[in-house]
């Protein structure tokens, strides 16, 4: 444990890396009020709509037993038979809200964070164990906050149920002496009735735990200088990265030049193997070269400059010989003044034209 940088230390955030590698060992922000207020939310419109239905077809079910009790065989292979049918009746009954229950719960974990695969957590650890360890997650400030929360949520829970239920004392007095037609319907109402009061808890409850178990999430991927910079080292490390990086740069490097291309004021060409792009301006001590290129790229300056209306001047001389002496953003050296002279010279007589 001695190894294991001190909480104090972690004063990073943690890189898209360490997310990534999070994610594949199932660490996850997870949040499992959200998980609840979407089973809760299916409990209730399961209870508001599919209830009375299912309450009927059951209903419906047990009258025919009632009503042909003395239609039925007592050995054993008639009830065999009545209790396998009475179980796929009951299964079928219960199928659809087993599996709405299901659906709920997995869009409670897709909502709040990417799919995961992943075996880590199902793999052996002494931590888990540990009754030391174990000592300690149940008196940790976590612990004692989920315990706190869980207690809280009992208090207002309950508090709004009996202020729900007040009102009604006097319907639920009437019940002793109500038809059982009656009962159902009432009772109907009230779990409905208290269904969505709970629900409107939750929602509060489960948006304020997704925000804590964000933070905690984020809190315990912090990572130390010493980690952001091994992490760096071990990246650019990595010939394929740094290929990838190598290639990015080239990518942005060649757009940001080819957008200086419709500042240029002539392109000179191999006609097609060779494109160098001048910039110059009247009190410019020399041109300057805005972009360059050969074959793809110099066909593409070309493709750039005929449409912004840029001059296009065929020198292959020149251009072979521009390319290979000037980089970017550099002035033409002194060796081709006269030549480069004479080019901007011919454009400028063209553009007064």
């Amino acid at each position: 444990m001695a190894d294991q940088p001190d909480k104090s230390e972690k004063t990073e955030d943690p890189t898209a890396k360490k997310l990534e590698d999070a994610h594949k060992r199932g660490e996850v922000a997870k949040s499992q009020e959200v998980n609840t207020w979407f089973v809760l939310l299916m409990v209730t419109l399961m209870i508001a709509f599919l209830a009375p239905i299912s309450a009927a077809h059951l209903g419906g079910l047990l009258r025919g037993y009632l009503s042909n009790a003395h239609t039925l065989s007592l050995d054993r292979g008639a009830m065999a038979g009545l209790w396998m049918q009475t179980g796929r009746d009951l299964a079928t009954a219960l199928a659809v809200p087993f599996l709405l229950l299901v659906l709920a719960a997995a869009i409670g974990n897709l909502v709040q964070h990417k799919l995961v695969w992943s075996i880590d957590p199902l793999k052996p650890k002494w931590s888990k164990i540990s009754p030391l360890a174990g000592a300690k997650r149940l008196f940790s400030p976590e612990a004692l906050v989920n315990f706190a929360k869980g207690m809280s949520k009992l208090g207002l829970v309950s508090v709004l149920i009996m202020a729900a239920l007040w009102p009604e004392l006097d319907r639920l007095e009437s019940v002793l002496i109500s038809p059982a037609v009656a009962i159902l319907p009432l009772f109907h109402d009230m779990a409905v009735k208290l269904l969505l009061i709970t629900l409107l808890l939750m929602t509060v409850i489960a948006g304020l735990d997704f925000m804590w178990q964000k933070h905690q999430f984020f809190e315990r991927q912090k990572m130390t200088l010493k980690e952001v910079r091994d992490e760096h080292k071990d990246s650019e490390g990595d010939p394929a990265i740094k290929a990838k990086i190598r290639q990015l740069r080239m990518e942005r490097g060649r757009a940001r030049m080819m957008s200086r291309v419709p500042e240029a004021t002539v392109i000179i060409t191999n006609p097609t193997h060779y494109a160098v792009a001048l910039s110059y301006e009247e009190g410019m001590n020399a041109p300057i070269c805005v972009a360059k290129g050969i074959d793809s790229v110099a066909l593409k300056i070309r493709e750039v400059a005929e449409s912004t209306d840029v001059p296009i001047v065929e020198n292959p001389p020149l251009a072979r010989a521009l390319y290979a002496t000037v980089e970017i953003d550099d002035q033409v050296p002194e060796d081709h003044y006269k030549a480069v002279a004479e080019v901007i010279g011919f454009v400028m007589r063209l553009n007064k034209k």
